[in-house]
């Protein structure tokens, strides 16, 4: 059993500012292992609606049609029955939000009035894409097509045409959605599976090295954040298939299991087992079954099926006075509102691209949203050179403009993920080609105007960003760590007989997850006061701790002693290929 962690007395707490980095801010990373799936959605959802307006002579609608296809990008992390409905509430939103673009732009056409609604709808979407965790992209694409709709002429005779596209395209990216269950209807439930064995596999893998090597401990630390992560992501996957798919949830919940072993008894896990159950769960064969069921395991798996008719968190006590999303949706205001008013004291005839530059930029903390100002900054003018490359050819015919746009969405999908300036390289020349299907434009202009917009948000956005202070980014992680102790406490009760393991355990799992996502994004905020950074410290390894203790007491590890067993055996004979 854990020991509990000395309770220390408030630290000093003065305020500081913290660097904002350069040096590898643009290093691209590991593609996703995804990517494709949203970049081959979009295009057929962006194409099938296209060529049937090209076809009827209407390009000049695609806008109101894009918004709805737009929502192929989105959900593809999801069991299919969550994304059933989630991708159905996408749809929604983008709708409502066009309506209220259109109702707006169709009664007034002050550009102040314009930019102050845009604004508004910018953090109202970056808010509640935050609350319900929709992404990615996020709040991004609704705010893109939202502020380019208010600016777009319009009357109120038109708006239920316009919304009726925008319901069509959605019903188009909803099915391109849903259609890869017919082939695999289990997909996105492996592919977690497979990332907590793989991460598992990398912890231990990690401790091993670090038993050798003191050097390597911080990098173990990192390897166990990021497995206890993976595996909370996995066990929440499996919890979103749905009623239906309770055979498959225990096939794959096994394996689950052996990942959270993993984690738990780093010394006694098997790396190359791991890593074979996962490679196992590729394409649509029969899920790996590891031999013999563990002490422990059917209640697991039971109390995974009683979370299924739990309670849920509603969405009004994420968004209640005090929300660590607050801060972010007032930094999104206020820096949409000061880019798009700078955009206009300009003259700039599109103050929506600076409105959009800023709302693209707040992250989780100052030096997210500063990393993402500068990924996006480089992006954007490099895109813009590379438009300058494409127009010639995209200004040849209104096929040729459908081409350019559908290689540019599928390449900003391919790219988006190693880095996010990689995607803007494609993201801005389709975006300037998508205000060509009313009418061919000078290249030129429009470059000049995406340049200077782009500055004025990036800038603004990031001033925003410093001068909206989130100083109670270090209470939340106080609560986190409370919450936490909290968690452990009532875990290390069951352990002693005194209440149920199993719920204590995931609860504790949860929070430890919740405590590093909360000390990450305090560590980054500029103005702060000091980080109990100790007390995050031993408070983790405690939790850490007892979660190993309530897992060796649910699957057999150990015994009383707390002895941990040898490495089982290897991949080749660690499981069996027989279909659950």
């Amino acid at each position: 059993m854990s020991s509990t962690p000395p309770s220390p007395h408030p630290e000093p707490r003065p305020v500081r500012a913290r660097r904002l980095p350069l040096a590898g801010v643009l290093r691209p990373g590991r593609p996703s292992d995804i990517w494709f799936k949203p970049a081959s959605s979009v295009v057929v959802a962006t194409a099938l609606p296209n060529l049937t307006l090209l076809a009827l002579g209407r390009l000049d609608l695609v806008m109101y049609t894009m918004a709805g296809t737009f929502c192929a990008l989105y959900t593809h992390n999801l069991p299919y029955a969550a994304r059933a409905r989630v991708l159905a509430g996408v749809v929604a939103g983008m709708t409502a939000s066009i309506a209220v673009a259109l109702v707006t732009a169709s009664l007034t056409s002050s550009a102040v009035v314009l930019v102050a609604v845009g604004a508004l709808l910018a953090a109202e979407q970056k808010t509640l894409c935050y609350a319900t965790r929709v992404g990615p992209p996020g709040h991004l694409i609704f705010t893109f097509i939202s502020s380019a709709s208010l600016f777009a002429p319009q009357s109120l005779g038109q708006v239920p045409g316009h919304l009726a596209l925008t319901l069509a395209g959605g019903a188009v990216a909803w099915l391109v959605g849903m259609a890869p269950a017919l082939v695999r209807p289990h997909g996105p439930e492996r592919r977690a599976t497979a990332r907590a064995l793989n991460a598992a596999a990398a912890y231990a893998d990690a401790r091993t090295e670090a038993a050798r090597d003191d050097a390597a401990a911080p990098g173990a630390e990192r390897a166990r954040a990021a497995a206890a992560g993976a595996v909370h992501a996995a066990w929440q996957s499996l919890l979103a298939t749905g009623a239906r798919s309770a055979q498959a949830r225990r096939a794959l919940a096994r394996l689950v299991v052996r990942a959270e072993e993993a984690v738990a008894v780093p010394e006694a896990a098997d790396p190359d087992a791991l890593r074979s159950w996962a490679a196992g769960l590729r394409g649509t064969g029969a899920v790996p079954r590891p031999r013999g069921a563990h002490p422990g395991e059917e209640e697991e798996l039971l109390g995974v099926d009683g979370e299924l008719a739990g309670p849920k968190v509603p969405l009004r006590r994420r968004l209640a006075p005090g929300s660590p999303l607050l801060p972010v949706a007032l930094r999104t205001a206020v820096g949409c509102a000061l880019a798009g008013y700078a955009s206009l004291a300009l003259g700039i005839g599109r103050p929506y691209w600076a409105l959009v530059t800023a709302a693209s930029l707040y992250q989780a903390n100052v030096t997210l949203t500063w990393n993402r100002g500068v990924q996006r900054v480089v992006g954007n003018l490099i895109g813009v050179l590379a438009f300058a490359a494409i127009a010639p050819f995209a200004h040849l015919g209104h096929a040729e403009l459908i081409v350019c746009c559908l290689a540019l969405a599928f390449g900003a999908e391919a790219l988006i993920t190693r880095n996010y300036w990689l995607g803007s390289v494609c993201v801005t020349p389709m975006a300037l080609l998508v205000t060509e299907f009313a009418r061919f434009q000078q290249p030129g202009e429009l470059i000049l105007d995406r340049v200077v917009d782009t500055l004025v948000g990036a800038v603004l956005g990031v001033a925003a960003a410093v001068l909206v202070t989130n100083r109670r980014a270090t209470d939340h992680m106080e609560n986190a760590i409370a919450a936490a102790e909290r968690a452990r406490e009532a875990a290390e009760a069951g352990l002693a007989g005194a209440g149920p393991v199993e719920p204590a355990r995931r609860r504790l799992a949860a929070t430890l997850v919740e405590l590093r996502a909360a000390a990450d994004a305090a560590a980054g905020e500029w103005w702060q006061r000091a980080l109990p950074e100790e007390r995050v410290l031993a408070a983790e390894r405690a939790g850490h701790r007892t979660l190993a203790a309530t897992v060796r007491r649910l699957h057999g590890h150990g015994g009383e002693n707390g002895q941990v067993p040898r490495p089982r055996a290897g991949a080749a004979d660690a499981w069996e290929g027989a279909r659950a």
